[in-house]
C-alpha cells in the first residue's frame, strides 16, 4: 500500500522538530526512504512541500538540508503569532460553533483545575488544544493553515518555559472564551493579544542560529 506524501511529509516534519534532525543536516531520499519504509517519490514530494514551510533548504551539491534559521527568522516567528492569533481570536467570536465553544470551555475547565493541583505536565498538551480549537473555530481555512504551520516552526525553533502562575494564565483563556462566546470580537482580539504579549517571554531559542536578531524593541518604532 502506498503511504501519501502528507504522511511522510509528518513523520519528516515530526523528527526535524524534535531534533532527531538537526539544522544543517543532509537528507537524502534514499536514507529517509529507508527509514520510513516507503519509495523514494514521496519522500521527494514531502520535501518540497518542507521546503515551502522553512523547514529544508535545497544546497548546490549537497541536495536538501534541513534549514538553519536566523535569530532574526525566530525573532519574525513571535512576532507573527502576536498577529495571527488575536485574529483568529477574533475571527473566532464571529464564526465558532457550538461545539467549539463546548471544547472550549471543557479545556478551561480541566486547565484550571490542573493548574490549581500543580500538574504542570498536563497544561503544555491542554493549551496547545486550546489554542488549536480556537484557531479551528475562526473557520478561515488558510488562517488555521497558517497558525498550525507556525506551531511546528515554534516548537522546532523554542522551548516553551511553564508559566509562573498557570492559574492566572489559565483565568485568561477563561475570559477569551467568555468573549469568544459572546461574539465579543474585538474583546476577544484585545484579550487573545494580551495573552500572546506575556507569554512570549517564556520562549527560549534551542536551534543553533546563523545571525543575529534585530532588536525587537526597535523595530517597534
Amino acid at each position: 500500500m502506498r503511504i501519501p506524501a502528507h504522511a511522510v511529509c509528518t513523520a519528516i516534519r515530526d523528527d526535524i522538530v524534535s531534533g532527531v534532525f538537526e539544522p544543517g543536516a543532509r537528507l537524502t531520499e534514499e536514507v529517509l526512504a529507508r527509514r520510513y519504509g516507503v519509495s523514494r517519490v514521496p519522500v521527494r514530494e514531502a520535501l518540497r512541500t518542507l521546503e515551502s514551510e522553512g523547514f529544508v533548504t535545497t544546497r548546490r551539491h549537497a541536495g536538501a538540508c534541513v534549514a538553519e534559521p536566523t535569530e532574526q527568522e525566530a525573532a519574525d516567528l513571535l512576532e507573527l503569532r502576536m498577529l495571527l492569533e488575536p485574529l483568529a481570536a477574533s475571527r473566532a467570536a464571529r464564526r465558532r460553533t457550538e461545539g467549539h465553544l463546548r471544547v472550549l470551555r471543557g479545556l478551561v475547565r480541566l486547565g484550571q483545575e490542573r493548574a490549581r493541583q500543580g500538574r504542570g505536565e498536563d497544561l503544555r498538551a491542554l493549551g496547545s488544544w486550546f489554542h488549536e480549537t480556537l484557531a479551528q473555530a475562526s473557520a478561515s481555512p488558510g488562517l488555521i493553515a497558517l497558525l498550525t504551520q507556525m506551531r511546528h516552526k515554534v516548537a522546532w525553533m523554542y522551548a516553551v518555559q511553564a508559566p509562573a502562575r498557570p492559574v492566572d494564565c489559565w483565568a485568561e483563556h477563561g475570559a477569551i472564551v467568555d468573549a469568544v462566546a459572546r461574539g465579543d470580537a474585538e474583546r476577544a482580539k484585545a484579550l487573545t493579544a494580551v495573552h500572546a504579549d506575556r507569554t512570549t517571554g517564556a520562549y527560549r531559542l534551542r536551534v543553533s542560529t546563523s545571525q543575529p536578531a534585530v532588536n525587537m524593541a526597535s523595530r517597534s518604532h
